[in-house]
């Protein structure tokens, strides 16, 4: 039994369609907060409830009795802990919500593997690690104590905890570093379901830093592929004094941001009206995964180019804004 925290969000719903696919009993926590329409949420649990071996419960992973009722004397021999307040602008409006999500709950969800001796647990880290990183590519082995956003901090957070928890109870820990996820059944607060909202509605779309941006933009095919991989193959099965590790899952090709915006006019077969302004608080100008040790140690290989992606989110989100 798999243990799947934020299993209603965008990444959570795809890694477990993937495990339920390939014959997983996944039990899904998840709060449903309404940071984004939770109605977006419940037709993503509609899908996974549709499917054999699934189990939901409603639940806030901050409180620490909530997964001893859920799973009601069970143990889950892994687990894949995605649930987070995401948002890297929301988290200087409401710092509040990602101490409670990112740093407390985190917590309670190591414990609960300590406890559980769980043979395995993943969870989500993120790009925004590197903060203020001029380096590029970013690697594995870059120093992150250079944050911009709150949300940073919270994740660069998550991962020294996790190495604690390794380094004191041995438990096998694998840390995830996402790198601007994109693709169908996607969160409305990232630019590209904004651009492809906007521009569908023949509105304006606000290009940040006069363009001057880039992204490792990673498709959620990809990062779904990493993820199993990653859980497949414990950090406990290295040969690493402490069972933690930490990878990068991109797409090691960064994309102009005014690429994206090319790629979203030509799938939507529409122009955009653009407004150019400033960079905005917490926001970095470039990302760049280097993914070497993903590809050397799990196998990792992305395969699908912004083009490709687009197009298939477009098609998606047509059928979406109908339903």
């Amino acid at each position: 039994m798999i243990l799947l925290t934020g299993v209603a969000g965008f990444i959570g719903f795809h890694t477990t369609v993937k495990l339920l696919e390939r014959g997983e009993h996944v039990v899904g926590v998840d709060n449903l907060n309404t940071y984004y329409p939770a109605a977006l949420k419940r037709a993503r649990l509609a899908v996974l409830e549709a499917m054999p071996g699934f189990e939901f419960a409603e639940a806030d992973i901050a409180d620490p009795l909530v997964l001893p009722a859920v799973l009601k004397g069970r143990k889950p021999s892994q687990i894949v802990h995605l649930a987070a307040q995401a948002g890297v602008r929301y988290s200087i409006e409401n710092p509040a919500a990602y101490v409670a999500s990112n740093l407390v709950g985190h917590a309670v969800i190591l414990e609960a593997a300590r406890r559980w001796e769980v043979d395995n647990m993943l969870y989500a880290s993120s790009s925004s690690v590197y903060g203020g990183n001029t380096k590029t590519p970013f690697s594995e082995n870059d120093v992150t104590d250079d944050p911009v956003s709150f949300y940073g901090a919270t994740k660069k957070s998550n991962e020294l905890l996790s190495n604690s928890y390794a380094r004191l109870y041995g438990l096998s820990l694998t840390g995830l570093r996402f790198f601007t996820v994109y693709g169908p059944w996607g969160r409305p607060d990232m630019a590209y379901w904004i651009f492809v909202e906007k521009i569908l509605a023949g509105e304006t779309i606000r290009i940040f830093n006069e363009g001057r941006m880039s992204r490792d933009f990673t498709y959620i095919d990809d990062i779904v592929a990493g993820v199993l991989a990653a859980l497949d193959r414990p950090a406990s099965g290295l040969d690493i004094e402490t069972p933690h590790r930490v990878y990068n899952l991109g797409n090691d090709q960064p994309e102009e941001l005014m690429s994206l915006v090319d790629n979203i006019e030509t799938a939507l077969g529409q122009t955009a009206h653009k407004s150019f302004d400033p960079m905005q608080p917490g926001d970095v100008e470039r990302t760049w995964a280097d993914i070497a040790r993903a590809r050397a140690e799990l196998d990792y290989a992305p395969r699908t180019d912004l083009k490709d992606g687009i197009e298939q989110f477009a098609d998606w989100f047509r059928h979406w804004r109908t339903r």
